[in-house]
């Protein structure tokens, strides 16, 4: 019987076309099985908690994966880290029953946005943050924040996938807006999140923020469930996956 292991990967986005296996093979998820076939010796199938867009970063994203080798956690750890990108990192590996599953086990999941909101970005912040070089109006962020939390209808802050999403309604549990020097960060704790939906939910917040948007164009968009037009999304160099929930 195959051996399931639970993985928690940090990967630095920007040289990726996300999480989610493509035909270029250049994403997280397809780097992550070319290095367990290295060791393994067969194709395997990594299971991520979710997908990212291209250029999204994530600290602790969790994945699974069904192996027939066997291997102590801290040997898959070092054999992995050995031929993976250095932009990706195993930073933990254990075994677990094959009742666990990394997307549907999942309660939910928390993302971090970074605004560098300064005239000039530093060369280490390049592609870390959104460079927003316009004075932002942190009150006005922080109260705009507010009205995300709660169980709502989504559709207005998300992007077609080409397919149907069966439900478009989440619950947001918190929103957490802070400024520390000119780095400014916005944490959603959510029970999951539509496609390209914190990026949008980020855009309009900036939008209000700079005096673009009012507070309570937010709140319609919420009640109409509808996507509606002049929608503002986030860049992906800003967006860190920071934690799946189980």
């Amino acid at each position: 019987m195959p051996q399931r292991l639970k993985l928690i990967v940090a990967y630095d986005g920007a040289p990726f076309a996300g999480w989610q296996s493509q035909s270029h093979r250049n994403t997280v998820q397809d780097h992550l099985e070319r290095a367990f076939e290295h060791v393994t010796g067969g194709a395997v199938r990594i299971h991520g908690a979710g997908r990212t867009d291209a250029g999204v970063h994530a600290l602790a994203h969790c994945a699974h994966v069904d192996v027939l080798k066997f291997l102590p956690a801290d040997r898959w750890i070092k054999a992995l880290n050995a031929l993976l990108p250095s932009a990706i990192r195993v930073l933990r590996c254990r075994s677990v029953s094959h009742d666990f599953h990394a997307r549907l086990s999942a309660k939910g999941k928390i993302y971090r946005y970074r605004i560098w909101n300064a005239a000039v970005l530093p060369p280490f912040e390049y592609r870390r943050a959104w460079h927003i070089t316009e004075p932002l109006d942190l009150k006005i962020l922080k109260s705009a924040a507010k009205h995300f939390v709660g169980t709502r209808d989504f559709a207005a802050f998300a992007a077609n996938r080409g397919k149907p999403e069966p439900s478009t309604i989440r619950t947001i549990n918190s929103t957490h807006v802070r400024k520390k020097g000119p780095c400014v960060t916005i944490e959603f704790d959510g029970d999951g999140f539509l496609y390209k939906m914190v990026r949008l939910m980020v855009g309009a917040l900036v939008q209000c923020a700079l005096g673009k948007m009012r507070i309570d164009e937010i709140t319609s968009r919420l009640r109409s469930g509808k996507i509606g037009s002049a929608r503002f999304t986030a860049a992906a160099e800003g967006l860190y996956l920071v934690r799946v929930r189980y």
